[in-house]
């Protein structure tokens, strides 16, 4: 079975950094994209980046510039560096992974398998 695990979230100030980690299990790791998706309260879910089959990354609008998606194939993990982070970066962050075209990357609605969630809170 598919399990995805999620660490490293947790409260730092506006500027800060933090890197997000997601163990992949399952699956040929590196044969389907893997995104990280983040919902705030009330809001809709967001594909803030995603990498896909041949290893491209693929980010949205509103973290370009701030944040990195990486992976190491020895470790079936995937990171989100996110530098920069601002107030409305707050919100739970998951990782999922499909079998999916690269175009897709960033489309949450795409996933099927998902993590449980990570919290990122920016606040002063």
């Amino acid at each position: 079975a598919v399990h995805l695990e999620e660490s490293g979230g947790g409260s730092v100030q506006p500027g800060g950094s933090l890197r997000l980690s997601c163990a992949a299990s399952g699956y040929t790791f590196g044969s389907w994209c893997m995104g990280w998706i983040r919902q705030a309260p009330g809001m809709e879910r967001e594909g803030v980046a995603g990498i896909d089959s041949d290893g491209v990354p693929h980010y949205a609008k509103s973290v370009k510039g701030r944040f990195t998606i990486s992976q190491d194939s020895a470790k079936n993990t995937v990171y989100l560096q996110m530098n920069s982070l601002k107030p409305e970066d707050t919100a739970m962050y998951y990782c999922a992974a499909d079998l999916l075209r690269s175009r897709d990357a960033l489309s949450h609605t795409k996933y099927n398998y998902w993590g449980q969630g990570t919290q990122v809170t920016v606040s002063s």
